[in-house]
Order: C-alpha cells, then structure tokens, then sequence
C-alpha cells in the first residue's frame, strides 16, 4: 500500500515499548525490561522482516524511543515515521512537565523530535492529546501547517478517539492520518466510520489491547510496578490492578480457535482481524523484542481474516455498545 506517496508495510512498530522509563509524578509511564541493545536489534528486526512504518512520540522514554530511531533507521530514510508532539517533558529527569498547548510550542518541538530522530523532515506529526477541545487544537494545527511548508513534516494528524475531533482535522490541507484504538475487543465503529467518510488514514494503536491479545497474559499475571499498564487508568481497562481484567480474558477465550484460522498465531490473528475491518488500517503493534517484532510481522503472509470467520468473530463475540467517544 502507499501513504504519502511511500509504499509501506500494512503493519508497523509502535515504538512506546522500547523508549524506557518515563514519568508523570511517581507514575511510571513506559514500560519496564527494556534495554538499548534489545531495542536497536529489534528496530533491525522490524526492517528485515519488511516492516517500514515506525511510529513513536517525542515523550515515550522522555525523547529516548527517537533517539534509538535515529540510531537504528539512520540509514533506512524510505522507512515511514510518525511522530507525536503536545506533551512537555524534561529529557534529562525523564518526568513529564503537562500538556503543551500554546501553538508556539510547536515548530520547537518538530525541530527537537527530528534531531532525536536524525531526520531533516519527518513523515507525519500527531497531536497527541487525545481529548484535547477543537477549539485549543485549532491553533496547534495551524502551526502545523506551517511547519509543513516550511518542509518539516510531510502531513499532520491526530491521536484521538473522537471522531468529531477526526473530523475538525480533515478540513486542513496537510492533514493526512488518525491514530485511534481499536481491537477485537474494542471496533470503535464510529470512528472508522468517519475516517472512511474524511478520506483520513486510519493508523491502529493498541490493536492487541495493551498485549492481551498475545495470549500471554492469564488470570496469574501479576505486571511489575515499574510498568505503566500496572497502575490504574481510566483508558487502560484491559489491566484492574496489574492483573488482566477477567471480563477480557472471557472474551478471549470465545475468540481464540477463531483467531488462529490458517495457522495464524493468536498475535497475527488479532492484527489480520484488523484487516479484515478495512483494508485502509495501518496497525501499529508495540514489540521490544526481535522475537516480538518478527511474529507481528509474520500476520502480512496471511493478510485478512476470510470472510466468513470474520462474521463468525462478529456473530459469537459479545461486545459491549460503544457508547459516547472516551480516550482509549
């Protein structure tokens, strides 16, 4: 497929996993076991085995996830990155110092992520918060653009489930991609909906619901501390307490068999469900291991889910209604 007149891989790595620790206050942010070495063979992995869309934020390990990007993509420069911006932290103590909504923070902050990132011009930047009023997002936007005909960035977007908010950003000329979540569990309908209707580039994060659709998580699982997904929030319902949420691990279990058709495994199952969706869906899976990346890779030799376990996904999965939009 093309994005940006690149041809790219229908599967990416998200790249929050490798970034390392980072703060907000006494709670961890990033992901814990992480360590440079594994993280840079894993970029390798990831560009070996076919994957050329690589998306980060300038805040995942407090800037650290760019400048392994930098390191390990120096010399890939058609490999397609993404970026995100609107969250001020200090990279030195790796705490996060709150939301940068003052459009003068923009250019600054495309200028440091492409240092970090080795790069002269970055491929797409997101607004990366997610609730953020269209009104206070407007102006962040405009600078945006001007940042696009200055020949920093190629197209913007935004990382939100609102689909209102989708659709204040599709007005913009250089407006190009959504990032939402969106799983097995989770269809967000609506959303994938209007990014059809704007023509928008839908890119998938959490498509294996903050790894409980590996298969690896069961009721026993305790998450260490330092982990992000052990501490409590109101989008991260997939983990109650640093344990996998029950009512998830249920819905799985009704899924399983179905989600390893054709030899998938439950990992590739997931993401070709995925594109059984829409054939527009980019999916961005994190990984921090080779081993990681190179099974996620291994779902592009499958492709889509066939037709008829898709509706039987559909037919036997019970799904709460998605009720309004809410950050995921």
């Amino acid at each position: 497929m093309k994005l940006l007149d690149k041809n790219i891989s229908p599967l990416g790595m998200g790249c929050w996993p490798i970034g390392g620790p980072f703060f907000e206050g006494d709670v961890p942010k990033g992901y814990s076991r992480t360590d440079d070495a594994t993280s840079l063979r894993t970029l390798a992995a990831a560009l070996d085995h076919g994957v050329t869309v690589f998306d980060t934020a300038s805040v995942y390990g407090a800037g650290h996830a760019e400048r392994l990007m930098g390191q390990a993509l120096a010399k890939a420069q058609d490999a397609l990155i993404i970026t995100k911006i609107g969250i001020g932290f200090n990279e030195a103590s790796k705490e996060i110092t709150g939301a940068e909504t003052d459009p003068a923070t923009v250019i600054p902050a495309i200028e440091r992520s492409l240092r970090r990132l080795n790069r002269e011009c970055v491929d797409i930047v997101l607004l990366h918060l997610n609730d953020l009023p269209i009104a206070e997002a407007e102006p962040l936007f405009d600078a945006m653009e001007t940042a696009r005909q200055a020949g920093k960035l190629r197209a913007f977007g935004w990382s939100t489930d609102f689909p209102d908010r989708a659709k204040a950003l599709a007005s913009y000329d250089g407006a190009g991609a959504v990032e939402h979540a969106m799983h097995v569990f989770f269809a967000a309908t609506a959303l994938q909906e209007t990014l059809h209707e704007t023509g928008l580039t839908p890119l998938i994060r959490s498509p294996l619901a903050m790894g409980l659709l590996t298969g690896t998580k069961t009721p026993d699982t305790m998450l260490p501390d330092t982990d992000t997904r052990a501490h409590n929030t109101p989008w991260n319902d997939y983990f109650t307490d640093g344990r996998p949420t029950q009512s998830y691990l249920d819905r799985l279990s009704i899924v399983r068999d179905l989600l390893q058709t054709g030899g998938r495994s439950l990992t590739q199952g997931a993401i070709c469900w995925l594109w059984g969706k829409s054939g527009r869906n980019i999916v961005l899976p994190g990984a921090r291991t080779p081993e990681q990346i190179i099974e996620n890779a291994g779902a592009m030799a499958f492709g889509p889910l066939p037709t008829d376990t898709m509706a039987e996904i559909e037919r036997i999965l019970p799904r709460p209604p998605e009720g309004p939009p809410r950050a995921r």
